[in-house]
């Protein structure tokens, strides 16, 4: 036992944070599309609270080369749009069971990939950021899968510009889910010595996706975005759909 939970476990949620980190560390998102199915099919009692303390660590690695690159001002039209998402998900868990919320989510997402594959450019402007932000924080509440609605929105920015001002995004994303969760008096602070033992994963995963960058085709950036999207999409809806 490691902490109160199996060595095995321990060992495959590390596995899975690292394939999660470099993911992420590559195309901007895949920490929690790789390692939330994994952690909640092994030991469901740390979920949420592991991976939203991980996923708020992990954007601070890009950030540390890349926070030149954030968009401020789009971020501000997510960010501001992404309270009252953060909102309405919490009054639609109170409403409709998780299932139902996580499959629409699910299939918005897939929608929203196949009308933009096809090299389809939403504009980034005050409406559309908006939209995006108010998605993320309902879907990053109901399902803790946020990153999609604002990733394919920046899909035709540069990559350093989409991995930093998603960086940012999950970073504030993720405390204020720790926050909503505290302050209901739900958090199991028990998780956070294991959080701090997995931590180095984030380190192995984010100098690998680092490296990757470097042998990537840039040109290919937009089309692993989707990929990472549709995916994160299609797992959300296998594991609803499935139970």
């Amino acid at each position: 036992m490691i902490l109160g939970v199996d060595g095995g476990v321990v060992g495959l949620v590390a596995l899975a944070l690292v394939l999660g980190a470099t993911i992420q560390g590559l195309v901007g998102l895949g920490l929690n599309l790789v390692s939330a199915p994994v952690v909640t099919m092994l030991d469901p009692s740390l979920m949420p609270e592991l991976l939203l303390v991980l996923a708020a660590l992990l954007p601070f690695f890009t950030l540390a080369r890349e926070r030149d690159d954030i968009d401020w001002a789009g971020l501000g039209w997510v960010l501001s749009a992404r309270v009252p998402g953060t909102v309405l998900g919490v009054l639609l868990l109170a409403t409709f069971s998780d299932r139902a919320l996580a499959i629409t989510v699910a299939v918005m997402v897939l929608l929203a990939v196949l009308l933009t594959v096809r090299s389809v450019e939403v504009p980034v402007r005050p409406a559309t950021l908006s939209a995006a932000g108010l998605l993320s924080g309902l879907a990053g509440t109901t399902t803790s899968i946020g990153g999609p609605p604002v990733a394919i929105l920046y899909q035709h920015r540069p990559p350093e510009q989409v991995r930093a001002t998603l960086a940012v995004l999950f970073t504030v994303g993720a405390a204020m889910s720790l926050v909503g969760i505290w302050v209901s008096g739900h958090l199991d602070a028990d998780v956070l010595p294991l959080a701090l033992l997995l931590t180095p994963c984030l380190f192995v995963g984010a100098w690998l996706g680092n490296r990757l960058q470097g042998v990537f085709p840039e040109n290919r950036m937009r089309y692993a975005v989707l990929a990472v999207c549709a995916a994160s999409a299609m797992v959300l809806l296998v594991r609803s759909v499935l139970g």
